[in-house]
């Protein structure tokens, strides 16, 4: 189990708050549940002026610890070896295409980094002010859908976590929706991420000379959590 010792993310004001890796240390759970790879998926949805793609990328562990009813820490780890499309499913050669360019060193460089991992730091409650504020985009009609749109409704929880990608860790704070009954955790969550702060630099939308000729990637990525952990079963 894992939970905070430094102090809260610096406030940027726009998509999920980042800000340096927060050290993080072990720490008495009364009880620890298992994520639930086959019920838990990663969404993603990257967009360019002239389109998006979206997909998955797989869970392949994850606990989540409690204490007194209240989440203290976790992680789960991410197969970024194996992210998956979804909208071009009906044209395997595009799809493969895509799927190669995304493991490739211009993004994930999976062979290198096959694995992602988000560690849970702190769990507070949701206040208004936490909701994130959607910042300017380059205006056509796929442009990432802003932050404060995106976000799940009813947040009960502001989340902060390290989000480690392509071998650098980044905080990384968003609303998200927590439900514990039955024996069971159900988290929802939905964020915004420059995909430019974890070196995903391929058609970095700042270095586009003449953007009216859609010649670059959005630099925002729309993220989505949905996590199911199960509470483990003492022998």
């Amino acid at each position: 189990a894992v939970a905070i010792v430094a102090c809260g993310p610096n406030k940027q004001g726009e998509d999920a708050e980042v800000s340096e890796a927060k050290e993080v240390e072990e720490v008495e759970a009364s009880t620890e549940y298992s994520v639930a790879t086959d019920a838990s998926t990663i969404g993603w949805i990257g967009s360019k002026p002239t389109g998006k793609h979206n997909g998955t990328i797989p869970v392949t562990s994850g606990t989540i610890a409690t204490e007194g009813g209240e989440i203290v820490g976790g992680s789960i780890e991410l197969s970024v070896a194996d992210i998956q499309n979804d909208d071009l499913a009906e044209d395997a050669e595009m799809q493969k295409k895509l799927l190669d360019h995304l493991k490739s060193p211009d993004f994930f460089h999976a062979d290198s980094f096959p694995t992602a991992q988000f560690v849970i730091t702190s769990v507070a409650d949701y206040t208004e002010s936490d909701k994130p504020q959607g910042k300017e985009q380059y205006d056509t009609e796929n442009k990432p859908v802003s932050a404060d749109q995106f976000m799940v409704d009813a947040p009960t929880h502001k989340i902060t976590g390290n989000l480690t990608m392509r071998g650098k860790t980044l905080s990384v704070t968003f609303p998200a929706s927590v439900m514990m009954e039955n024996g069971q955790i159900m988290a929802k969550a939905k964020f915004n991420i420059d995909r430019t702060n974890w070196g995903l630099m391929y058609g970095d939308e700042a270095s586009a000379v003449d953007k009216a000729k859609d010649k670059f990637i959005y630099n925002t990525v729309n993220v989505s959590f949905d996590i199911v952990a199960n509470e483990e079963q003492s022998m």
